[in-house]
């Protein structure tokens, strides 16, 4: 029964999305069903939670003057997002920041419906402000035909090494470029009552099918850009790292133990070199070939 029901509420969210894309005069690509199914919403260390979908990972930052906000699934997903910020006890309408790891669609999605309920400033890094501003109409790989999500336009750009402040909460962007033009990274310290832990949001350098080395009319430094953040990233240091999909850094098996308080699951340096070092393989495997 409970799996029916599950079934059910993935038809009904895949439908709303549909819908949602169609009113909205935007050519959504395809969508994963993992993309829309819902995931409960929980606290991963201090003031650090997991908001997002099943894989579409959202990330809620509290401080003692708002919430920032990373990333946002696709469109539609606005209602989904909303619920989960209310169960874990903040006001929706707090949002003070959003943030996002790049421009694709299924993480800028549903970024102009929350920009529009809660008023917050929109800050991305400058090199995807514009993918931004036309809904991914100029991005490198899927541009070029028309609307892929609501068009924001940015409120602040970044850069790397950019700190995002808010109140008690400070973020250090990383441009960590390749899977898109301003692709970043978030680091930044987080406490509970037991110790400090530095965190990674990490935006992972994955490489597309459609990229073609060593550059492209529409990116001709994409694989310089790429071999520099593969070097910029084997070097960094953290506690705890995520990423932009629950897939990318094995959410559903570090948190297993249900909503049980286990900030020491995602401490896993070894498996960040691990996936890591599985991407560079596969980029340099493509850039041989070119």
């Amino acid at each position: 029964m409970k799996k029916a029901l599950q079934i059910l509420l993935l038809v009904i969210n895949l439908s709303l999305i549909s819908f949602y894309a169609t009113a909205q005069k935007i050519s959504q690509p395809p969508v994963q069903p993992e993309w829309v199914k819902d995931y409960q919403p929980f606290r991963i260390v201090g003031n650090l939670y997991y908001v997002g979908t099943y894989d579409l990972a959202c990330y809620l930052i509290a401080t003692n003057q708002g919430l920032i906000l990373i990333n946002t699934g696709v469109a539609g997903s606005a209602p989904m997002i909303r619920s989960h910020v209310e169960q874990l006890g903040f006001k929706f309408s707090d949002i003070k920041i959003l943030l996002a790891t790049h421009a694709h669609f299924d993480h800028v999605g549903a970024m102009a419906a929350i920009k529009k309920i809660t008023g917050a400033a929109m800050m991305i890094n400058g090199k995807d402000a514009r993918a931004l501003a036309d809904g991914g109409n100029s991005d490198y790989l899927y541009g070029g035909k028309g609307r892929l999500f609501t068009p924001v336009k940015a409120d602040v750009l970044l850069h790397d090494r950019s700190v995002v402040k808010l109140g008690d909460m400070q973020i250090t962007v990383l441009h960590h470029p390749g899977h898109t033009k301003g692709a970043s990274s978030f680091l930044f310290n987080v406490k509970d009552m037991r110790r400090t832990y530095r965190v990674l949001i990490a935006n992972m350098p994955s490489v597309l099918d459609e990229t073609k080395f060593p550059g492209m009319p529409t990116y001709p430094d994409v694989g310089k850009d790429y071999a520099y953040t593969f070097n910029a990233m084997k070097n960094l240091k953290f506690d705890i790292w995520l990423a932009s999909h629950a897939s990318q850094f094995g959410m559903h098996q570090k948190h297993k133990m249900g909503n049980a308080y286990n900030p020491g699951a995602f401490i896993d340096q070894k498996g960040y070199e691990e996936a890591l070092g599985k991407l560079n393989r596969a980029y340099l495997k493509r850039a041989a070939n070119k």
